[in-house]
């Protein structure tokens, strides 16, 4: 018996969904069994948070992954520190560094876009308001190419020049941004790595730069944004 020649062999991808929301996990399956179901077999391997994220990423029976999809914002794991998508991602740069990352947020600000490209370097980033059928095939196109992809959104933000100030680097950039959200400066370690006595210390000598040495959390947020710093 021959065999045809001209028969392509079929490749299979593994593919990592870790959102908290089952509907987008079923829709992100749907719309990639459908790229090319000729030339690829995909196998889907799903989590709904930070701890099935954890331990499907460092379980070592597991099969390591051609492409994660991972939700930015989802419960998180604090005994093991994983408080979001984007340390499940430093997790699988870590335990499977061949894994093409594609990230997916809500997140619209400037700064936490622009953070997540400079820590993560995904090979895709989508605002997930961009998000239809068809972009999602386009971008999984581009990503299983050895592309970058940055959903539309992420494109503007990322081409956004924002005011660099002398004497304010990152760091600040970060805590002013969690302040600005909401979060308390006794957690704000767990998403800027430094202690927090470095964030407290950064945080007078802001106020002393902004000349409101007396002024109030709101006071250092309100100069911030009359800057630029942050929107």
């Amino acid at each position: 018996m021959t065999v045809d020649s001209n028969v392509q062999k079929i490749i299979k991808k593994e593919i990592l969904i870790v959102d908290d929301h089952p509907f987008i996990i079923d829709g992100y399956k749907n719309a990639i069994t459908r790229y090319k179901p000729d030339v690829y077999e995909y196998s889907f391997t799903q989590g709904k948070d930070c701890v099935t994220g954890y331990n499907i990423i460092t379980n070592p029976e597991t099969t390591p992954f051609d492409v994660a999809f991972l939700d930015i914002s989802m419960p998180a794991y604090e005994e093991k520190g994983i408080h979001s998508g984007e340390d499940l991602a430093k997790l699988i740069i870590e335990y499977m560094p061949n894994c093409k990352i594609i990230l997916l947020t809500m997140y619209t600000e400037l700064l936490k876009i622009k953070n997540i490209i400079d820590t993560i370097n995904p090979a895709g980033l989508v605002i997930k308001n961009d998000l239809t059928f068809d972009e999602l095939l386009f971008g999984f196109d581009i990503v299983l190419k050895n592309e970058i992809y940055y959903s539309h959104s992420v494109i503007k933000m990322a081409n956004q020049n924002n005011n660099d100030i002398a004497g304010i680097d990152q760091f600040d950039k970060l805590i002013l941004f969690h302040i600005s959200k909401g979060t308390k400066t006794k957690d704000i370690p767990q998403y800027i790595p430094i202690s927090l006595h470095a964030i407290e210390q950064r945080k007078v000598n802001l106020k002393a730069l902004f000349k409101i040495e007396e002024g109030s959390d709101i006071d250092l947020i309100k100069e911030a944004k009359i800057r630029g710093i942050i929107l």
